[in-house]
């Protein structure tokens, strides 16, 4: 039985984080195109790109490009001619929003779709495959459950985000940045809204909640679930993050790596999809970059706190309670190391967090300048680990290939054959007209020790065997001259074997699940009304970038509820509230309606009150 390939799927920033994202192990990295990603700041030039494809190749991993903004009329044929520059380089997928780039004459190039897509729904991911879309990226809000019967009902590959920062909107579904900002979502400029502060009230102006973050989520931590996604038929695990800096992609890329690993030694059947195995000087830590604390969102169903009302920031990891407080120090209880330069937080009774940088440490004891609020018994946190990031960024992770040397004599040649743990096999032919060595033995173990070097190249050689008749004497500069010659030879191999990824190609014409789509939908060029109707929609609405008037339109659909997080859903809390409904969220200028679904447990937003949503 042939085996399952597991696709460990890291973020690049840039050229620079990509680089190390392979060197910490990833199966593949995605990066953004020049223009339009979802992340309008983390655009990469066509050169890097290729430049990041040429490395990433040698270990056979892959490479995506984000493509994945919805694009206007006056854009498609820059997009078209972009995805063209993009395969021609050899990227290996293309990640996409707007479905109009289906409809578009590009070369056969992968179309993998984007969370942004909202593949929420069996029947769109159906349909989605059907088109010829070779993976789709699940909806994060998907429980265990829902992502076992997707798989179920189809046979497109499945890929899940596994660690990160989570929108508290459906992807693809949020219109608050746009609205209140003009900067939308889904073309890569959010403002972050969901990371502001907000105070919910109720009819009569009664606060609930004074200015807290309401809508920011902690981060996702599905680390101890792997195994679960693999059982439910996920074969890629994505790490989120193309804005966030190297040290949390080589921490956080290591660390799932291991993981990965680990189950696919302890079980049959699975295969990690690139070579290499990467050599770490540091142990990593998730709890040591960036978080606001973790989650694991609705993979089980709903549990748990999955908001950080407190603060939208990174908290980092738990370190101990004070223990006793003097003039410009505390002592905290932990078994942890702490230095100078470490950044340490905690909430005070009022639940605000306050930050420092530790100017001197003795032991548990820690003196700061900025030292405010603070009291016995508080939590403290470090969210900078000043001498771990020291290490990660310090730290030259290198990836190296395994592989077989055999040296043999043939009549008057020397056959120099290398082999690689992916069955990659080259051989140099060499005249053998070296003398014959005088001591055999020394000549034999320096022939050995040479070719055990694997030099700057990204193989390194886990077995060697000669057997030649006559021992020949050959000088150590040769003998390097050599190994690096077979080895070049071996990169071409690996280059001409690249298991390159081929587009799904399909005639069918399944009819898309809905027949009338509103602005939710997307559209804003002709491509995508064109793609829609050939696959029998009937009514599209302009997508919300294009409307006159977004008065009353529903600016954001949560499964994240803040009934259910304050503890007053009506489903699990038959107790009379204390409030009248309709509830508001307001923000400096700006009010929100809040309206709730109970029957689908989910929550809209939307920026004045409407008595007719449709929901």
């Amino acid at each position: 039985m042939e085996k399952i390939f597991l696709e460990l799927l890291s973020p690049a920033k840039d050229l620079e984080c990509g680089v190390a994202a392979i060197n910490c192990g990833a199966d593949a990295v995605y990066i953004g195109a020049p223009k339009f990603g979802a992340r309008a700041a983390a655009g990469n030039s066509i050169a890097d790109i290729e430049k990041l494809c040429t490395y990433a190749h040698k270990f056979w991993s892959k490479v995506y490009v984000a493509v994945n903004t919805i694009i206007y009329e006056s854009e498609l044929e820059e997009v078209e001619k972009l995805i063209r520059q993009v395969y021609e380089i050899g990227a290996d997928a293309v990640i996409i929003q707007d479905a109009g780039i289906i409809e578009m004459d590009i070369p056969p190039v992968p179309i993998f779709a984007s969370t942004q897509m909202h593949n929420y729904s069996l029947e769109r991911i159906k349909f989605l495959e059907s088109a010829g879309v070779q993976r789709i990226i699940l909806a994060r809000e998907l429980s265990l459950e829902q992502i076992g019967k997707i798989k179920s009902g189809t046979n497109v590959e499945l890929e899940s985000f596994v660690h990160g920062a989570l929108c508290v909107s459906f992807s693809g579904q949020c219109y608050i940045s746009h609205e209140s900002a003009g900067r939308s979502a889904n073309r890569g400029e959010c403002s972050q809204s969901c990371r502001l502060s907000y105070t919910l009230e109720d009819r009569n102006g009664k606060q609930l909640v004074e200015d807290k973050y309401l809508l920011s989520l902690k981060d996702l931590n599905l680390s101890e679930s792997l195994e679960d996604l693999i059982d439910a038929g996920i074969t890629s695990f994505k790490i989120e993050g193309r804005l966030k800096d190297i040290d949390y992609v080589k921490n956080v890329t290591a660390h799932y790596r291991r993981k990965l690993d680990s189950i696919i030694e302890k079980r049959n059947g699975y295969k990690k999809s690139s070579s290499g195995k990467s050599i770490l000087n540091f142990v990593p830590d998730p709890s040591k970059s960036f978080n606001r604390g973790f989650t694991d969102y609705f993979f089980e169903g709903r549990k748990g706190n999955l908001s950080s009302f407190d603060s939208p920031k990174s908290i980092g990891k738990f370190l101990g309670k004070v223990a006793a407080t003097g003039k410009g120090f505390f002592e905290i209880e932990t078994k942890e190391k702490i230095v100078n330069g470490d950044g340490i937080c905690y909430f005070d009774k009022d639940g605000t967090l306050y930050g420092m940088n530790a100017n001197e440490v003795e032991g548990t004891k820690i003196f700061s300048h900025e030292l405010k609020n603070i009291t016995t018994g508080m939590e403290i946190f470090r969210n900078h680990d000043h001498q771990f990031l020291k290490e990660v960024v310090r730290d030259e992770t290198k990836r190296q290939i395994d592989v077989e040397i055999y040296i043999r004599d043939v009549n008057e040649f020397l056959l120099i054959e290398v082999i690689d743990e992916d069955g990659c096999k080259a051989v140099l032919k060499v005249d053998n007209n070296f003398e014959p060595a005088k001591d055999k033995q020394r000549a034999a173990e320096t022939i050995e020790k040479q070719f055990k070097k694997s030099g700057d190249s990204i193989f390194s050689v886990s077995k060697i065997e000669i057997q030649l008749e006559v021992i020949p004497f050959i000088q150590i500069a040769e003998l390097n001259k050599l190994r690096r010659e077979v080895l070049d030879l071996l990169l071409i191999e690996r280059e001409k074997n690249f298991p390159k990824l081929k587009k799904i190609v399909t005639d069918e014409k399944k009819i898309y699940p809905e027949q009338n789509l509103d602005y939710r939908a997307n559209v804003v060029n002709s491509k995508a009304e064109k793609f829609y109707r050939e696959h029998g929609v009937e009514k599209i609405e302009q997508g919300f970038e294009l409307l006159n008037n977004t008065d009353n339109l529903e600016l954001m659909r949560m499964k994240y509820c803040i009934k259910e997080q304050l503890g007053v859903c009506p489903k699990l809390n038959k107790n009379k509230t204390s409030f009248e409904e309709p509830l508001y969220l307001k923000n400096l200028s700006r009010k929100y309606r809040l309206v709730f679904d109970c029957k689908k447990c989910e929550m809209g937003l939307v920026n004045t009150e409407r008595s007719d949503i449709n929901l």
